[in-house]
């Protein structure tokens, strides 16, 4: 047989073992087609991985046309890897029998090799959990899933070969989430249930590292640089251990004197926090996290330091390269005094923080009384250091200095302890790298957070089925609804999970393991909520998003801390339970009183309770807590993209663009929408061309129904100050904040100081990124723009879309960094 007939069938036989429950699309003329495609693309004798990158390459060039192709390249890139690891191209029966027989061999091979701990074959019964294994769930995975866990998730020995199929992989987590549980054969059991049917996924450094011997399972962690060299140094040392296992870093700097601030042991003036910053920023850059995923953190500094108008210049793009942070994140502290003078056009002062060393401790009206106390101090000449602003035009630098940038993100200090939990134990002085964590910190403590998020979209019963097949994109939107029951169910075991992950972690650092030990935050957050809207038929800009966004996380909180005060019935409360708020019987959406209390404005937000609240409040009464905090609505740029769903709490970035992560470049296509035209008989070439045109936008497209255009709105469509008020309702139910970005249309710096006013006044604790739109779009060369009257071209930003040639994609450059 010719070397061109080899080629021939094994292309054939790919795409033919490829098209199960996808002939409509994947038809024999098709088939044909991509074959002659595919051969073009190949040298005469290519090897088997030639064959099959040509085959996928040929594939995901076709997702914009049909969205089945992402799982057609899904099976064809299984074929490769079940052959890959297995050792032999099997199918059916067969292929089961082996599946599961690998699985026993590759986590007894991972223990021989020091890769897993020695428990997991000590501890379970490996072949009973082999049999509990169901390969056909591999099939919920679309291809930019599969290359993602493939690249960065699935176990390897130091040689690079894979261990893990997928269920092995999901089975091996939740294997090392069991570890130490009474019975944990029962409890991995009950773990892969959740994780392997796509109901509940914790963050990539628990995925990374479960089960394994250095097991660093957290995502966070926050700590407090002290003033002196001794400590700075200290914190660069802790900084690089805690970026060594895949730890993302929120770094609070406030405590640093100014620049020109006298050192009295020698004499000399201080050169301040930025030379300092980049020393940091170097570190950042150095630390590639477990092999995984690039180092990242984010400095905090108030905005009543000294150095902040210094500190906010620290991501542009001119300027002395010596004062430049390019590869670490900077956020603002900002207290509810600022806001207020920004509001009354008034004075604002900056201080060094040796001359006013309480002010980073207090907050409220503590601090409004304190900070007035040292500007008196000023004014009589008391104090060797400080400046007057205008607090409106320094307001505006920050804004513009964020649309230029990206940087800082804005914070609020306030929300942040007045309704913290864990106020009687310390202070709040900084979030983490993706602005969803609120714990204390100090010179003893580093504050560690565990994450991991229920998928909303899953839970949606009689519209998309919670365990999804291959072919199932229908909706059916006069009975879809959120299956509570089930969620209930999904959150009880989430948060066992997460609360096992405090005592089998791997602590980089002796302050963060007493941090995590004393106190036992853990953060349960949500992703899949704009696919569960869509489910539903609610579009997220109408008030029905807001009521969904209120009580469905109403409903999450209210399991969320009930199931943490069971845990700690059957183990028992965390250490500092005695003084918080839950010992006090204030719940998360009760302090959004006490913040309204403290500024003496109303929080425009519905608190009304819709559950029986007063069980959750006997319980946590009669049994306390066992985490000091429960929840935290964290990115999941990854772990959605694992789940196939929409990230966090966020809109569809679009109905057409493309992702780029560290595992390659991806075409996302919105499977509803063109489920939806093609039921209305709409989807065909010229529409799919015009939503190229309109980078994947709908809104202008009036062939498409005005329903349809509505449900389908993507985040730039969709009013950036109405999308604040969805994170307002949920966030009045959280205990620490949510990771919000803040998608912004428009290049009007008015709307811009409206929008971040917005979120102050609505009561946020944190924003993350600002996204503008970018310069980049789909690629047009197939279409004579002539017909549609525009040219290439939209409005740039900071953040968005970088330039390319293919379709207008979105970069994901730390917001994977938490999930």
């Amino acid at each position: 047989m010719s070397t061109q007939s080899t080629t021939t069938d094994r292309v054939r036989s790919i795409l033919d073992r490829a098209r199960t429950d996808s002939e409509a699309v994947l038809t024999d003329e098709t088939i044909e087609t991509l074959r002659s495609e595919i051969e073009r693309n190949l040298y005469a004798g290519a090897g088997r991985e030639e064959i099959y990158e040509a085959v996928l390459q040929s594939l995901t060039a076709r997702i914009e046309r049909a969205p089945e192709y992402k799982r057609i390249a899904a099976r064809v890139f299984r074929q490769r890897y079940y052959e890959t690891v297995i050792g032999e191209d099997l199918q059916g029966g067969e292929l089961a029998d082996a599946y599961r027989e690998t699985f026993v061999e590759n986590i007894r091979r991972g223990v021989e090799i020091d890769l897993l701990d020695e428990r997991m074959t000590e501890r379970f019964d490996l072949d009973a959990l082999a049999e509990t294994l169901v390969p056909d769930r591999d099939g919920q995975f679309e291809y930019m899933a599969m290359e993602t866990l493939a690249q960065r998730y699935f176990l390897t020995t130091t040689d690079d070969e894979p261990l893990e199929l997928p269920q092995a992989f999901w089975m091996r987590v939740a294997m090392g989430l069991a570890l130490e549980e009474d019975n944990p054969q029962r409890r991995a059991e009950e773990f892969y249930a959740v994780l392997s049917k796509l109901e509940f996924t914790p963050s990539s450094p628990t995925l990374f590292h479960s089960g394994t011997t250095h097991p660093q399972l957290s995502s966070c962690y926050l700590t407090t640089v002290e003033d002196d060299l001794e400590g700075i140094f200290e914190a660069y040392k802790h900084h690089a251990q805690l970026s060594k296992w895949s730890g993302g870093l929120g770094n609070d700097w406030t405590n640093l004197r100014a620049a020109g601030s006298l050192i009295r042991s020698t004499g000399v003036e201080s050169t301040g926090t930025v030379p300092f910053l980049k020393i940091s920023n170097d570190v950042t850059a150095a630390i590639n996290r477990s092999g995984k995923r690039r180092g990242a953190a984010c400095a905090y500094l108030a905005c009543w330091h000294l150095d902040f108008p210094d500190f906010i210049d620290l991501r542009r793009n001119t300027g002395d390269e010596r004062r430049r942070t390019h590869d670490m994140n900077t956020a603002a502290w900002i207290p509810d005094l600022f806001m207020e003078r920004v509001a009354n056009d008034e004075q604002w002062t900056l201080f060094s923080p040796d001359e006013v060393p309480d002010l980073h401790d207090t907050y409220g009206q503590a601090f409004a009384e304190r900070y007035e106390a040292y500007e008196a101090q000023a004014d009589a000449g008391e104090l060797r250091q400080y400046e007057r602003v205008d607090a409106t035009e320094l307001w505006r630098q920050t804004l513009t200095r964020l649309f230029e940038t990206g940087h800082p993100w804005l914070t609020f200090k306030d929300p942040c302890n007045v309704r913290s939990p864990q106020d009687h134990v310390g202070t709040v002085h900084s979030s983490n790298l993706c602005t969803e964590i609120t714990l204390n910190t100090s010179q003893e403590e580093h504050a560690v957070c565990n994450l991991g998020s229920v998928n909303l979209a899953t839970h949606v019963e009689d519209g998309e089925s919670a365990e999804r097949s291959s072919t199932e994109t229908e909706r059916s939107e006069s009975t879809a609804r959120l299956d509570r029951e089930r969620l209930a169910e999904t959150i009880e075991t989430a948060m066992r999970m997460l609360d096992n992950v405090v005592d089998l972690c791997f602590y980089p650092t002796e302050e963060a393991e007493y941090s995590n030990m004393r106190h036992r935050p853990v953060g349960l957050g949500v992703m899949g909520f704009h696919e569960a809207l869509m489910e539903v038929g609610t579009p997220m800009a109408t008030e029905d998003a807001v009521e969904a966004a209120n009580r469905w996380q109403e409903f999450v909180s209210y399991h969320a801390i009930l199931n943490s005060s069971r845990l700690a019935k059957e183990r028992e409360p965390y250490e500092t339970y005695e003084g918080s708020k839950w010992d006090r019987g204030l719940l998360p959406h009760d302090t959004v009183d006490l913040l309204e209390a403290e500024r003496g404005r109303e929080i425009p937000t519905d608190r009304s309770e819709t559950l029986d609240w007063d069980r959750v409040r006997d319980h946590v009464e009669t049994h306390g807590m066992r985490n000091s905090n429960t929840m935290a609505v964290a990115p999941t740029a990854t772990i959605s993209t694992i789940n196939g769903t929409t990230p966090s709490i966020e809109p569809i970035y679009s109905n057409l663009y493309v992702k780029s992560n560290m595992s390659g470049d991806f075409t996302v296509v919105n499977d509803r929408l063109v489920a939806d035209l093609r039921e209305a008989g709409l989807w065909d070439e010229e529409l799919r061309d015009r939503v190229k045109v309109e980078d994947g936008a709908i809104q202008d497209i009036d062939a498409i129904p005005e329903e349809t255009r509505e449900l389908y709105r993507s985040a730039f469509e969709i009013d950036p100050r109405h999308q604040l008020r969805l994170t307002a309702h949920r966030g009045q139910w959280i205990d620490q904040s949510v990771s919000h970005n803040v998608f912004f249309p428009s290049t009007d710096g008015s709307l811009l100081d409206e929008v971040y006013t917005t979120a102050w006044e609505l009561g946020l604790k944190t924003t993350y990124y600002l996204r503008t739109l970018g310069a980049s779009q789909i690629e047009k060369s197939t279409i004579d723009m002539r017909e549609y009257g525009r040219t290439q071209h939209r409005e740039t930003g900071s953040t968005g879309a970088s330039e390319s040639d293919d379709l207008a994609r979105v970069e994901d450059p730390t917001c994977d960094a938490c999930q």
